[in-house]
């Protein structure tokens, strides 16, 4: 009983900074094993954006890094002055919730890919690069986030051991980065290879030139006009503007591992320019999030490509 008391005394001490790492370092591992985002950089905005887990936006609606409904949110909803008055924040059902949305908000918004290109362990890149995209306008965000990694140690937690590392998924600009098509000998593909052929999600496809059309691409590489604009997910020919990614086979039915949604980051953004830009199957990117075909997206909305 004295030995579970003195215990009791050493938890109750801990201040609620501590409590909060304690509590949530595991679940920012995690999280960072899953999508790359640096357990300490996750640890570190919580406990910001959280008041260590004792704001109301916490204690009341498991969020913890203030994000906001936008459009397709379909859970609970939490209204609190913030930037507005009375604006609208998701409620999740647990904190854990909260963390793994957080990573996938950094993750597939455009504007944060650039940060996964940092090593985990580079927490300052990541702190800077969070204010230079635009997470936060306070000019000191940084300082505060790298004042707090440094204080408890929280990089600690960025190191991975070796064994586990092929674990967290290659950055995502690496991923979506155009490679050179390399046609493999069982490979039966009818287009000449006397061009630079490309390939997105192992699909090959070519740049379009200046003056050429659907129907001319379809020609030079031994394909009927109507199966390159399947393969296009267009019913009809369209006008061609150059440096236009033109697909030569079908697209494939889900994203890369790593790319599994995306998040609309500007109204009117065209799903058929998504699909192209992932090399997807519009149909199949319909099928998985239960759309209706022509629908317009907008800011905020999350796409799944797998």
């Amino acid at each position: 009983m004295a030995v579970l008391s003195v215990f009791a005394m050493i938890a109750a001490d801990r201040t609620p900074r501590e409590k909060y790492i304690q509590q949530y370092s595991s679940v920012a591992v995690r999280e960072m094993r899953r999508t790359g985002v640096p357990a300490s950089i996750t640890l570190a905005q919580g406990m910001l954006e959280s008041r260590y887990g004792l704001s109301s936006l916490a204690t009341e609606a498991n969020n913890h890094f203030g994000i906001k409904c936008h459009n397709d949110w379909e859970g609970g909803r939490y209204y609190h002055d913030d930037d507005k008055s009375s604006e609208c924040f998701r409620v999740y059902r647990n904190a854990d919730e909260s963390f793994r949305d957080h990573s996938d908000f950094l993750r597939y918004r455009d504007r944060y890919k650039f940060l996964f290109d940092y090593p985990v362990t580079d927490y300052k890149s990541w702190a800077e690069g969070l204010r230079k995209a635009g997470y936060a306008t306070d000019p000191q965000y940084p300082a505060k986030l790298i004042r707090l990694i440094e204080e408890y140690d929280l990089c600690r937690f960025d190191i991975i051991p070796e064994a586990i590392e092929e674990e967290i998924p290659e950055a995502p600009l690496s991923i979506e980065k155009p490679k050179i098509h390399n046609v493999k000998p069982s490979e039966e593909y009818r287009f000449p290879l006397s061009r630079k052929v490309y390939e997105e999600n192992g699909v090959p496809f070519v740049y379009s030139l200046e003056g050429e059309s659907y129907q001319s691409i379809a020609k030079s590489n031994n394909l009927f006009l109507k199966e390159l604009l399947r393969f296009n997910d267009l019913s009809a020919e369209a006008s061609l503007e150059p440096g236009t990614i033109v697909y030569l086979h079908a697209k494939k039915s889900k994203a890369p591992r790593g790319l599994e949604k995306y998040i609309v980051e500007e109204d009117g953004e065209s799903l058929r320019e998504i699909c192209q830009r992932f090399g997807v199957k519009m149909s199949s990117v319909i099928k998985m999030n239960k759309m209706t075909p022509g629908g317009v997206l907008r800011q905020g909305d999350t796409i799944k490509l797998r």
